[in-house]
């Protein structure tokens, strides 16, 4: 061994292409989630300089910096694979069927995917699958003004002790009032769902 430094490799422009789609969704999911950078960076363990730094796309992450903060946004760490393969000029403006990120939980037989390239804009957009019998058993409020387009399927909707019965074709509006849902079959429903602000 010479005991010669080496300079660390210059990352190439895909690697810089995907810190900084990287770091994108990882500024998105925080302010979804209602964080700070400061409040983030405690939850990881890390310094703000070095959350911020994350954020703008300027380190290169490790594969257990990812697990760390994907478990500090409660999100799958697969969430900042998915740009893997997609085409520079398609990020942020297409997403293709095979390539939808998933979200939220599949507990309760419902299960969900992005429709939206990303969460940085004003509001999100949602493929959501409902099996029969899944079911929002106890009323939720959140801030958020929403809209939805049944597809496929039957959905029971109650919004502020308004009982709503709804088929393919039907939509609906839910803004900041307390509601629940139920899918009643036989079949599942499908609804896509426009959320502003961004929850996921």
């Amino acid at each position: 061994m010479s005991g010669i430094a080496t300079a660390p490799a210059t990352p190439t422009p895909k690697e810089i292409a995907s810190q900084a789609a990287v770091g994108r969704d990882i500024r998105a999911l925080r302010k979804s989630r209602g964080l700070t950078l400061a409040e983030l960076a405690l939850k990881v363990g890390r310094s703000i300089g070095w959350m911020s730094q994350a954020e703008r796309g300027l380190s290169a992450l490790s594969i257990n910096d990812l697990r760390l903060i994907a478990r500090a946004l409660d999100a799958p760490i697969s969430w900042f694979f998915a740009h893997e393969g997609v085409p520079e000029a398609e990020r942020g403006y297409v997403v293709r069927a095979g390539s939808r990120r998933r979200i939220g939980s599949i507990e309760g037989g419902l299960t969900e995917e992005l429709l939206s390239p990303d969460l940085g804009g004003a509001f999100e957009v949602v493929h959501s699958v409902f099996e029969p019998g899944a079911e929002l058993a106890e009323p939720v409020v959140r801030p958020t003004e929403e809209a939805g387009y049944i597809v496929e399927g039957r959905f029971e909707l109650e919004v502020g002790g308004r009982h709503f019965t709804l088929g393919a074709g039907d939509s609906f509006r839910v803004k900041g009032e307390p509601h629940r849902w139920r899918n009643p079959g036989p079949g599942r429903t499908v609804i896509v769902w426009v959320i502003a602000p961004p929850v996921y």
